[in-house]
Parts: C-alpha cells; structure tokens; sequence
C-alpha cells in the first residue's frame, strides 16, 4: 500500500514540473511551469543631457547645493561610493541640496544596462546621461579646475561662487564633510 501512495505521489510530483511548449508567432519556446521567474519591471529611460546643458547647470550659483557625480556603471569605484550619496539624499531632503548622478557610459547601453542599474541602485530620479565622447578640452577647462576628463568618479560641488572638487573615490566622511562645509 506504501509503494502505491508513494509512487502516486511522485507521478503526481513529476506531472506538475513537466515541461510545457508554447508556439509563437515564428519559433517554439519552452516554459518551466514549476519554476518560478521573476520578471524584472522594465526600466524608465533616463533623461539625456547635452554638454552645454551640462555646463550650464554646472555654472548655476545661487543658495543651492548642487553635487554632480560622474560615473559609469562599469567603474567598481563609481558604483562604491553610490550608497554614501544616497544616504546624503535621504538626509538632506528637506534642504536645498540637488544630488545629480551623470552616467558618462556608451550611448549603446542607455536604453538597456544604465536605466536597469540605475533603479537597481535607487538612483533612477538622479541620473541624466551625458555622451562623453562629446565632451572636450574646453568643457573641461571651462567647468574644472582639476578634472581633465582622464578618470572617473568625480563628483563637482558648488554652491554660490564657492567650488569642491574631488577626484577618484570619495568617502562617505569626505562627502560629508565637504557639503556641511559647504551648507554653513
């Protein structure tokens, strides 16, 4: 009597994990229904933003904070610092502090990998995309005192006339310290 219950059972297991095909339009596919997939919400595009828009904002000098990051979703050191200017983010909500992410990656991927990883990494309402091939001397002459274009993070700070630069990583101390230096 046990062998025929157990072996009901597993007939019964092995039927509901089978294997069933589904015919589209112009190929077959096959679907696992015992597994369970989860599928990813489709990513909002992000805003795109021209080099002259980018130095306008830059330039911007009033009673505002405005901290610019730029990164790319491939830079290991880039993707490090992103949860220390979250937290600045949710901290300073109700202060005049505007927090931009500027992805400088390949326009290839900014309608696939950059928008997916931005809403992975919470920062898709941050994130403007900017082509970085377009971008020259000039711009970074006219926009920077240290940043010559050659390396990546680099995160801009300016309020009024005064200016914060920092290249490479930045520390969740040094971000700290430099917008509360700069909030007084």
């Amino acid at each position: 009597m046990k062998t025929i219950i157990l072996s009901a059972f597993v007939l019964c297991a092995l039927s509901a994990c089978k294997k069933q095909t589904t015919n589209t339009e112009n190929n077959s596919e096959t679907k696992d229904t015992g597994s369970n997939i989860v599928q990813k919400p489709v990513a909002k595009p992000l805003p795109i933003v021209s080099a002259a828009n980018t130095a306008d904002f830059l330039g911007k000098k009033n009673d505002t904070l405005y901290v610019t990051n730029f990164f790319a979703t491939w830079c290991g050191p880039c993707v490090e610092e992103i949860p220390h200017f979250k937290k600045k983010i949710e901290e300073l909500k109700d202060q005049p502090v505007k927090i931009t992410f500027v992805s400088l990656d390949q326009k290839e991927i900014w309608d696939s990998k950059v928008p997916i990883f931005a809403q992975e990494q919470g920062i898709e309402n941050h994130t403007v995309l900017l082509d970085a091939q377009l971008l020259d001397a000039n711009f970074f002459n006219s926009n920077f005192k240290e940043w010559t274009g050659g390396a990546i993070p680099f995160t801009f700070m300016r309020k009024g006339d005064t200016t914060e630069e920092t290249l490479g990583n930045i520390s969740e101390k040094q971000l700290t310290e430099k917008i509360a230096k700069l909030l007084k």
